[in-house]
């Protein structure tokens, strides 16, 4: 590796996935993860160090990989399996939320923002939450028909109408 990648987890596992993908390994799929967003409690801190750490090693890890010469056989795809409440609860945190961001990095990625740009206004979030407008299954099929070049239904059950991520 020639990136300088800074001294966490979720780094220590990027970079070993850089040089799994540097050195040939044929594999389609990496999958790490990065824990500390479930935020009931002092959030604040939390969050920003948890996101300092993601943006600081996804940074580190396209670096390498743009030295290696394959980055562009790369997408980074970010998500979680919830978010979190607009409104900040009794513990200076926040709860589970329904709509999470999602994040597709990478030099063949179209970019900007898929879909409309959620309202924080309370009168339209729904109980308390901020409204999803693009179904996740979505951004799968597009990423499964589009990238990796496979059909979506055997995976995900159905057809869910794909989304143009590829520039």
């Amino acid at each position: 590796n020639s990136g300088l990648y800074p001294r966490t987890g979720l780094a220590n596992n990027l970079q070993l996935v850089a040089r799994l993908i540097g050195g040939g390994l044929p594999t389609r799929i990496f999958y790490v993860s990065q824990g500390g967003y479930d935020t009931h409690t002092g959030q604040r801190g939390a969050q920003e160090n948890r996101l300092k750490e993601l943006a600081d090693s996804v940074k580190a890890f396209t670096d390498d990989l743009t030295a290696m010469g394959v980055f562009d056989r790369v997408m980074i795809m970010t998500f979680s399996e919830f978010g979190r409440r607009v409104a900040q609860n009794g513990s200076n945190g926040t709860d589970h939320g329904a709509a999470a961001p999602m994040f597709l990095i990478g030099p063949k990625m179209k970019a900007g923002l898929l879909g409309a740009e959620p309202s924080l206004a309370p009168a339209d979030l729904l109980d308390g939450d901020i409204k999803f407008n693009t179904d996740f299954r979505s951004v799968y099929a597009s990423i499964l028909q589009s990238w990796l070049n496979t059909p979506s239904v055997p995976i995900l059950g159905k057809q869910f109408d794909p989304l143009p991520i590829l520039a």
